[in-house]
């Protein structure tokens, strides 16, 4: 008898599922926050039975070689995600357990089974979706949807005893400042990159000549590490704020938000004037004529017929920089600008994977959530285009 398979991704991350929880670390139980701890596999959590948390798996591979219809792929979306809560409700659930067991500084922490795990439910899931609907709005949904269960399990404090919502609770006063610190270098640097980025991709647009200067002092920026920069910057504003004492009490010194923010606009201006400059372009000249033809002036012609029509190549952009910041705001912390990066770095220094784990996750969450935004908004505007 042969079998079709009609779903290789699906196959393909069923079986990768199952392979990652049988066979790595689920948790880690650790005495206190500085030592490696002991791993702790699926099957032996649940006495041997943790291995019937892989039916689902085995379910999700086994549909691969079933008729993809709509219902279909909407079943192997709801077990994914189904999984995925299971997954960690069941590390809530041992953690809890654990700490009962051991004193009040055991630290029970996700292992390399569950992330590994968590992340194929989630492509799983993903793929499923977009394979169901087309529409950028219900993708959005159906994705956003997963993670209220967890938001639950979060808020009814089963999962408290985590290594990771320990950390939390140690920090949230920190915390709370990291995040706001890092949404204003984001907007710190998205408010003038636009102010400059957008007016200058349309002078390298109306002035064909003068492109080749400008994207070459653009990639040079572009070519120099982040670390270097943040680093050549602490020596001018140093000497400007001794200088001019006015700009030391306006914030500008040699470290802080001052260079960080100054280095996070120039990484950000490549790509945004490159897609303005790009969107301009791919406007086609019978919709200029035409808007000229009806008497339109150049001013007129620019808001009313090529930003709409460049818009969602530049929000594409905008998109690119607004992730590039998110990440990029996490060196910045090194020249002491502060943010999730402060954390991160404090993290590796004392050799505390979960406190390093409390910063990078708001800045993946961060930029994820941009990224679907943007995507979500672009989709938009292209369908009403159409």
């Amino acid at each position: 008898m042969r079998f079709t398979i009609h779903n290789r991704v699906v196959l393909t991350l069923a079986i990768l599922l199952v392979a990652a929880a049988a066979a790595l670390p689920f948790l880690n139980y650790a005495p206190n926050r500085l030592v490696s701890g002991q791993p702790l596999p699926l099957h032996q959590l649940l006495q041997g039975d943790g291995l019937m948390l892989l039916l689902p798996a085995v379910l999700l591979g086994g549909m691969a070689f079933l008729p993809q219809t709509r219902s279909g792929l909407a079943l192997i979306a709801i077990i994914s995600e189904i999984l995925f809560i299971a997954l960690i409700a069941l590390g809530g659930h041992e953690a809890s357990t654990l700490a009962e067991k051991g004193s009040s500084l055991a630290r029970t922490s996700y292992g390399s089974g569950f992330w590994l795990s968590a992340g194929l439910c989630l492509l799983i899931a993903a793929d499923a979706i977009s394979r169901v609907t087309q529409s950028a709005l219900w993708r959005l949904l159906l994705n956003g949807q997963i993670w209220l269960p967890v938001i639950v399990l979060l808020l009814s404090g089963q999962l408290d005893q985590l290594a990771l919502l320990k950390e939390y609770a140690n920090r949230q006063e920190v915390f709370d400042e990291a995040l706001s610190r890092h949404l204003l270098l984001l907007l710190g640097t998205l408010l003038p990159t636009l102010i400059i980025g957008i007016p200058l991709g349309w002078y390298c647009y109306r002035h064909p000549a003068g492109q080749s200067p400008v994207f070459a002092l653009l990639n040079v920026i572009q070519t120099v590490p982040s670390i270097a920069l943040f680093g050549l910057l602490i020596a001018p504003l140093a000497g400007l704020s001794r200088a001019f004492p006015a700009l030391a009490e306006l914030g500008v010194s040699g470290i802080g938000m001052a260079p960080a923010l100054i280095a996070l606009v120039l990484y950000a201006l490549l790509p945004l004037v490159r897609s303005v400059v790009t969107g301009l372009q791919n406007v086609p000249k019978e919709v200029i004529e035409t808007a000229e033809g009806m008497g339109m002036t150049r001013g007129q012609i620019f808001w009313h017929a090529e930003v709409p029509l460049a818009l969602p190549v530049l929000l594409t952009g905008l998109r690119v920089i607004t992730v590039q910041t998110i990440g990029m705001a996490v060196i910045a912390a090194l020249i002491g600008a502060g943010g999730f990066g402060a954390i991160i770095f404090q993290g590796l220094l004392s050799s505390a994977l979960d406190l390093v784990l409390l910063g990078v996750t708001p800045v993946i969450a961060l930029a994820v959530i941009a990224d679907a935004l943007f995507k979500f908004l672009i989709s938009v505007i292209e369908a009403e285009r159409r």
